[in-house]
């Protein structure tokens, strides 16, 4: 079982098409950069734990000089 010349011949030019459109992307179809994986509300409650944390850790050391 061999290909013919014809579906060969069609298969290597449909090949070549897509190389020189490789890279070009429409608009629409790529990812914007704007999508988080997670929410603005969560990251918030992140940042406000992490910071108020890291506040309150700053402050228990200075109030216990340094001992604790």
């Amino acid at each position: 079982m061999t290909t013919s010349k014809r579906l060969s011949d069609r298969k290597v030019q449909r090949f070549q098409k897509n190389i020189t459109k490789r890279g070009a992307v429409p608009e629409t179809v790529s990812k914007k950069g704007g999508n988080y994986p997670v929410g603005p509300i969560l990251l918030g409650f992140f940042v406000f734990v992490v910071v108020g944390s890291s506040l309150f850790q700053i402050i228990r050391t200075a109030t216990s000089r340094g001992m604790a």
